[in-house]
This record gives C-alpha cells, sequence and structure tokens, in this order.
C-alpha cells in the first residue's frame, strides 16, 4: 500500500464501526498524523492519512471523505493549492491546520472555500468538536436535499430584493443567477437577509453558523463575509447588499 495513503487501520487504535464518517487528514507530520488519527478514532471516526498534497487531493476526488483536515504548509503542493484546485471539483468540507503567525493564510484560506482552520498547536478536543459542528450542518443540508417530501410543509424561500434563499434546498439566487455557498456562507447570509437593515454583531453571526459552543475568532466571520461578497459579485459585479459598520458588524441592506 502507498506509504502516503495509509489506511488508519494500520495504526493501533480500535477499529471504527461500519458506518463511522471518515475523516481525511492530509499532513506530511507523521507524528501529527499518528496522533490526531488515533484520537478521532477513539472518537467514532474511520481515517484516511495522506503526507502530500498530490496524493491526498486524487483521493479525495475520486473516492471523498466526510470531510477533511490539511495542514497549509507541506512540500510540492501545500494545502492552499491543494484547497484551491479540490474547490473547482468539489464542496467537501475543509478545516485548515495553520501556524500561529499565519493570519494571512488563514483569511486566505477562508476566501478560497475553507470551512474552518486551526491554528497549531492546537486540542484535540477542539478539533473534534469543530469536526462535529461542521459535520452536522452539512447533514443537514444533505438530508434536505435528498429526503422525499415531507408531511409538513418546507419553509417558504427568503426574499429580499434581488436576493432569494431556500432553506430547504440550500439554494441561493442573486437577480435569478445561481450562486454556490458553503453551510456555513449560506447561514451567514440567512441571518443577515432575516433581518434587513439591522446590524449583526460577529458574536451573533457566530451564533448563527457555529453551534455548540465552538469558538471561532472575528478573523473568522470576516473572511467568510469577504468571501460571500466575492461569489456574489460573480453574478453581480455591482453587488454591495452587505454592509460592514466598522466596529459593530455587518447587515443587509434590502434595495
Amino acid at each position: 500500500m502507498d506509504e502516503a495513503s495509509r489506511d488508519s487501520a494500520d495504526l493501533p487504535a480500535k477499529s471504527p464501526p461500519h458506518a463511522a464518517r471518515v475523516i481525511a487528514l492530509v499532513d506530511d507530520d507523521r507524528n501529527i498524523l499518528t496522533t490526531v488519527s488515533i484520537a478521532l478514532q477513539t472518537e467514532g471516526f474511520a481515517t484516511r492519512l495522506y503526507t502530500d498534497g498530490d496524493t491526498a487531493l486524487k483521493a479525495l476526488l475520486e473516492n471523498p471523505p466526510d470531510l477533511a483536515v490539511c495542514d497549509i504548509k507541506m512540500p510540492r503542493m501545500d494545502g492552499l493549492e491543494m484547497l484551491r484546485r479540490l474547490r473547482e471539483k468539489s464542496e467537501l468540507p475543509v478545516i485548515l491546520l495553520t501556524s500561529k503567525d499565519d493570519e494571512a493564510d488563514e483569511a486566505l484560506g477562508l476566501s478560497m472555500g475553507a470551512d474552518d482552520y486551526i491554528a497549531k498547536p492546537f486540542s484535540q478536543r477542539l478539533l473534534v468538536a469543530r469536526i462535529r459542528a461542521i459535520l452536522r450542518r452539512s447533514e443537514v443540508t444533505r438530508r434536505d436535499a435528498d429526503a422525499e417530501p415531507p408531511a409538513q410543509p418546507l419553509p417558504d424561500p427568503i426574499k429580499r430584493g434581488r436576493l432569494t434563499m431556500d432553506p430547504a434546498r440550500h439554494h441561493v439566487t442573486w437577480a435569478g443567477r445561481p450562486v454556490s455557498l458553503t453551510v456555513t456562507e449560506f447561514l451567514i447570509l440567512e441571518a443577515l437577509a432575516m433581518r434587513p437593515g439591522v446590524v449583526k454583531t460577529r458574536g451573533a453571526l457566530m451564533d448563527a453558523a457555529y453551534h455548540d459552543d465552538v469558538f471561532v475568532d472575528d478573523r473568522t466571520i470576516d473572511s467568510h463575509i469577504k468571501r460571500l461578497r466575492r461569489k456574489m459579485r460573480v453574478a453581480d459585479p455591482q453587488f454591495s447588499a452587505i454592509e460592514t459598520l466598522y466596529g459593530a458588524g455587518y447587515s443587509f441592506t434590502d434595495d
């Protein structure tokens, strides 16, 4: 078996249940791979391990896991380049691992489509909490998209000016043009659009997008907002409906 993509079953950890959620770990540090893999298996996850971006990218596209945790600093293809290529074909949830002095990389990673980031050294408990929170949000979206029509009526679409959001189907359009958003981006936009003109603090947007007391800092929300604007401007270069009130937060303008 390719050493760069050893299955975590080779590690000295308890075998996960058959229906375990699969987490791909991508890091050139084998000690981190082994330690984190054992911790995740103890929590009931199955893991796949990769030590380089090239091998990982091919595997993530051909046999997608439920979520990937990727280090940014890797030789040959780093985590940001791997994420960029992955986002061309997949919306697979991704958490980036960064160093504490890599603020620019964190912001760039989120702008490129990462769902979250964690700075090294990190608590394994924190990583597990972030993974579970993102998987829960992704599962709700997937279940709503795949489910047969329920007995109860689906929530009505949200219409604000040129914006239409369908929470039941995780579908967004601006001026009739579809906009592809991650789960986190959708929840942030939904929180803003529900009350046009009302300033939402970063804390309020964190609560809307991240549940279960998962902590993220202000820069995470700011990066998601920047990416939201960038995506909306693909549909409309003049998009300006998300306004910043410096020192307070963000609001949605129903124009």
